[in-house]
Order: C-alpha cells, then sequence, then structure tokens
C-alpha cells in the first residue's frame, strides 16, 4: 500500500491534537529504578500505532521519578532547588529513551528541553514545538518547565495549554482510573468514570498536583487518566471509547 493510501485510510482522532504524560516510573517497570527497555519498546509501539491510524499530533512530557525525585533529595537535606534541576535532567535522560526507541522503528521525534543542552535537544520553543507537530513528528518534552519547585504533572498541563492540545491523556502505571481511594489499601474503593477538577482539588483525589489540576481547570482542559500498559489503550480513548477516568 502506498504512503498516500495509508495516509488517506487513517481516521479522526477523538481530539485532534493530544499530550502524553508519562511517569518516570512508568519507564523502570516492574524493577521501580532505572530503564526497562522493554517497557521503553512497549510505549513506543502504542504511540506508533496511534499515529499509524488516527489522524492526531502527539506530544509527550516524561517524567524522571525513575532516576531521581527532587523531593527525594529535599528530604535528605539537600537544597531543594538544587535536587530538582538534578530531576530535570533526568527527565532528558528519559526523553532520550524514547526518542531513540521511536526513531528506530520510524517514528520522527524531536526532543525539546526546558534547560538548554542543545548536543542532545532542541530548547524549547512553543512555535518551533507546534511546527513539528503539524509535520507529522512526535516531540518530547524534557526538563520539566525549567523552572524547580514545579513537577511534570504542570509540565504537562502547562505544555498542553502552550501548543492548544484538546486534551492531556495521564498514563498511570498499574493504576486504570481514579479512585475514591488508594484501592490497593482499601479494597472498598470505587472508581470513578467521570469526576470534576473542583472535585479532585476538594477530595484530594490522586490525579495530578493540585496547581497542574488548577491549570487545566482554568483552560477546559479535560484530562483522561487510564493505564499506560493496558492493551492498545491510547488508541481506544482516540477512538472515542470510554476508558478510565475522564477529569473535566
Amino acid at each position: 500500500m502506498s504512503d498516500e493510501r495509508i495516509a488517506t485510510a487513517k481516521v479522526s482522532a477523538r481530539w485532534p491534537r493530544v499530550l502524553l504524560k508519562l511517569s518516570g516510573e512508568a519507564f523502570a517497570g516492574q524493577q521501580g529504578y532505572g530503564i526497562d527497555g522493554e517497557i521503553v519498546a512497549q510505549i513506543a509501539h502504542a504511540i506508533i500505532d496511534v499515529k499509524s491510524e488516527l489522524e492526531v499530533d502527539l506530544a509527550v512530557v516524561v517524567g524522571g521519578g525513575n532516576i531521581w525525585r527532587g523531593m527525594t533529595g529535599s528530604g535528605a537535606g539537600m537544597d531543594r532547588a538544587q535536587a530538582d534541576y538534578m530531576g530535570m535532567l533526568a527527565t532528558v535522560i528519559n526523553a532520550l529513551a524514547l526518542q531513540e526507541t521511536l526513531e528506530r522503528l520510524g517514528q520522527p521525534t524531536r526532543v525539546q528541553s526546558a534547560i538548554h543542552m542543545s548536543q542532545v535537544a532542541e530548547p524549547y520553543i512553543r512555535r518551533r514545538a507546534i511546527r513539528h507537530l503539524e509535520k507529522g513528528r512526535v516531540v518530547i518534552f524534557a526538563g520539566g518547565t525549567g523552572n524547580p519547585f514545579f513537577t511534570t504533572d504542570t509540565t504537562a498541563a502547562l505544555r498542553a495549554v502552550e501548543i492548544e492540545a484538546g486534551a492531556i491523556l495521564m498514563g498511570k502505571n498499574g493504576t486504570d482510573g481514579v479512585y475514591t481511594d488508594d484501592p490497593r489499601t482499601n479494597p472498598e474503593a470505587e472508581k470513578l468514570d467521570e469526576v470534576a477538577y473542583i472535585d479532585v482539588l476538594n477530595r484530594g483525589l490522586k490525579v495530578m498536583d493540585s496547581t497542574a489540576i488548577t491549570l487545566c481547570m482554568d483552560n477546559d482542559l479535560p484530562i483522561v487518566v487510564f493505564d499506560l500498559m493496558g492493551d492498545r489503550l491510547i488508541a481506544r480513548i482516540l477512538h472515542g471509547e470510554t476508558i478510565g477516568t475522564l477529569v473535566s
């Protein structure tokens, strides 16, 4: 089948542009730290499935908790700002790992970092990121916001608003949505199919930090929380299936 026929076979996605948020822990797999190559390949294949099936622009924000967490260093007496900068560098390592895997599988990408490191990544420039997306590239945002004291959840919300994404897809590792309580410790915890931003804030539900949720609420940006390791769930969400929990 020719490239032209493949392109015309694609269908419109539920949202024409989305941002996928990947936690650092997702890269670690069962070992809990470092980078599991098989997991990264699984994530990359899921992204490629989406790009091959659907007419959609896809950006990614990666965390770095599998390598370093700023709060860990802060808790050990390290200066919080310095510890957070170390965490930003960890996100770049994860971004490069995802980029290498995607490009090895034939998907063009760009890594943009909020911390300048021109030998391995472009600087974050909003208009350039949008142009890459329009050309079919997957743009991977690394380096957080470039500022300490902000999480990669907030980075995801900020970048999604900046690139005018229609939604944030919040891929969780081993969690298939938002629950009224931690289902691992409370067997009576109930899964919520839909929940309002204000309820997430008032009830302290584990979706994103309060800064990120508030930014999404102020910009009417929906969030879909789902199990990242589920079978083709990213593609199925973008096909319109009701999966995980919708925060809106």
